[in-house]
């Protein structure tokens, strides 16, 4: 899980960084005096002018609203609006913000690629402008992107430029974010022990920032690299706490997506009867929630349990139940991989005619 921030606020101090590790990126725009982009609001400008400047402003939280939502196309249209708008106003700036902001929306939208050109402009005009806290933003999406297109050491280039800005301006969001993000990347690169000593980072910071939310979120990335690397009891500990988490939320969806994790990895370390335990939980809230799909997969990490128990009669229980389910899904892969498990269980038991008969079952054709 990802973390962000969209803070723009705009600094006038300091020198310029090269805030790329590819220095053609904002070679150009490095040094640019600080009055180079004009102030809106000065006394000598034009209400004609100003009023542009509201529309352009208009257009951004309209784009920033609807990505809220996931409007991204509309998002989109936004954006790029108010990018056309502060182009007339050639005011830098915003049209950096602007442009990252098409970045967002392109790497929402898994268009990765595009996100990354985006940002590259975004991020020159950032380094224009001296808009140091709209560039750790940029540069945080830049990461994320290399990091879906499977360049890993861009991504975390990316990250530690994104990390080292923030603390630059003292910013701990953007800070807890980085440090997140580099975790993220980390894992991407396989270098687990690495990934876990950043979330770690960002674990602290969320606290101290209260950040119960995205406090969950890091100990869910926490868990999974735990979990890659082989170590399930610090995965179950970090789920375990995320589980503390929900509760205190009140969100049982996310109570539902815990459980499985916790489930799967007290599997993974042997403990059958925590997982099952996790399962049943688990099934209770679907089935409270009339969530089929939750409730089908439940019954089948329940069986699949009691199966590596060898507790086939209670395996068979749930395998039953959830071929209930797959039928009233019509979820024929589901249906056929179940029947297997059925006749599998049931030569386990010894008994050959059940295990025949669902050998001999017809399967519901496949969609073509």
């Amino acid at each position: 899980m990802e973390l962000s921030n969209l803070s723009t606020e705009y600094l006038s101090q300091s020198d310029v960084p090269d805030f790329s590790p590819d220095a053609a990126v904002v070679s150009r725009e490095t040094v640019i005096p600080s009055g180079a982009t004009p102030s809106i609001n000065a006394p000598e400008a034009t209400l004609a002018v100003q009023r542009l400047f509201q529309q352009a402003e208009q257009q951004l939280n309209l784009s920033c609203d609807r990505y809220q939502t996931t409007q991204y196309e509309v998002a989109l249209e936004a954006a790029r609006a108010a990018y056309a708008t502060y182009l007339e106003l050639s005011h830098v700036q915003g049209q950096s913000k602007a442009l990252g902001y098409v970045g967002l929306i392109f790497y929402s939208l898994k268009h990765y690629s595009k996100a990354i050109e985006h940002c590259q402009r975004a991020l020159a005009l950032a380094s224009q402008a001296q808009d140091f806290r709209g560039a750790v933003k940029i540069l945080s999406t830049m990461g994320n992107a290399y990091r879906h297109l499977k360049d890993a050491d861009r991504a975390i280039e990316y990250q530690l430029q994104s990390l080292r800005l923030a603390k630059e301006v003292s910013d701990r969001h953007s800070e807890m974010a980085a440090l997140n993000n580099l975790g993220l990347a980390y894992k991407a690169a396989g270098k687990y022990e690495a990934a876990i000593r950043y979330e770690e980072l960002s674990l602290e910071i969320a606290r101290e920032l209260n950040e119960r939310h995205l406090e969950e979120q890091i100990l869910k990335n926490l868990g999974n690299a735990s979990y890659s690397l082989g170590n399930y009891a610090k995965a179950i500990a970090y789920y375990e706490q995320r589980l503390a988490l929900a509760e205190e939320l009140g969100d049982c969806r996310l109570k539902i997506q815990i459980l499985r994790s916790l489930g799967n990895a007290y599997y993974a370390m042997g403990d059958y009867s925590r997982s099952i335990a996790c399962g049943k939980h688990r099934l209770n809230l679907c089935q409270q929630l009339q969530d089929l799909r939750g409730a089908e997969q439940s019954l089948g990490g329940i069986a699949i349990a009691y199966d590596s128990m060898g507790n086939y009669v209670e395996a068979i229980e749930y395998y039953q139940q959830r071929l209930e389910i797959a039928l009233q899904l019509q979820d024929w892969r589901i249906e056929e991989q179940v029947i297997g498990s059925l006749k599998v269980a049931y030569y386990a038991l010894g008994d050959y005619l059940k295990a025949a008969e669902f050998a001999n079952q017809r399967r519901n054709p496949l969609p073509t």
